[in-house]
């Protein structure tokens, strides 16, 4: 069973940045795409971004492109979320999600994905 866990939320003022990670428990995580997704009170879950297996394709949804980056180390089974120019609205708990399959692509939906972390909270105060 592969455990995933995120690390690096906090409070932050409107403006600041975060940087989370999430750390995988399987040797094997450079076979995953892996994607960030957030849930804000009352909210469903959205798609944030999402990295390839390899690192090779990004992609973000609309409200955060230009501000956040996601990036991997395959060697440390990790994947990162670097959060700049936060805002109120950014405001959720953010989970990483991985999707394990023989292509190199990523995934957008939430039932796309096969194993998720316990989430950690961000907040963003005006």
């Amino acid at each position: 069973q592969v455990q995933l866990v995120e690390s690096g939320g906090g409070l932050v003022q409107a403006g600041g940045s975060l940087r989370l990670s999430c750390a995988a428990s399987d040797r094997s995580f450079s076979s995953a795409a892996t994607g960030w997704f957030r849930q804000a009170p009352g909210a469903e879950r959205e798609f944030v971004g999402g990295i390839s297996r390899n690192g090779g394709f990004t992609r973000y949804a609309d409200s955060v492109k230009g501000r956040f980056t996601i990036s991997r180390d395959n060697a440390k089974n990790t994947v990162y979320l670097q959060m700049d120019s936060l805002k109120p609205e950014d405001t959720a708990v953010y989970y990483c999600a991985a999707k394990y399959s023989g292509v190199s692509r990523l995934w957008v939906g939430v039932n796309d994905y096969n194993y998720w972390g316990q989430g950690t909270q961000v907040t963003v105060s005006s």
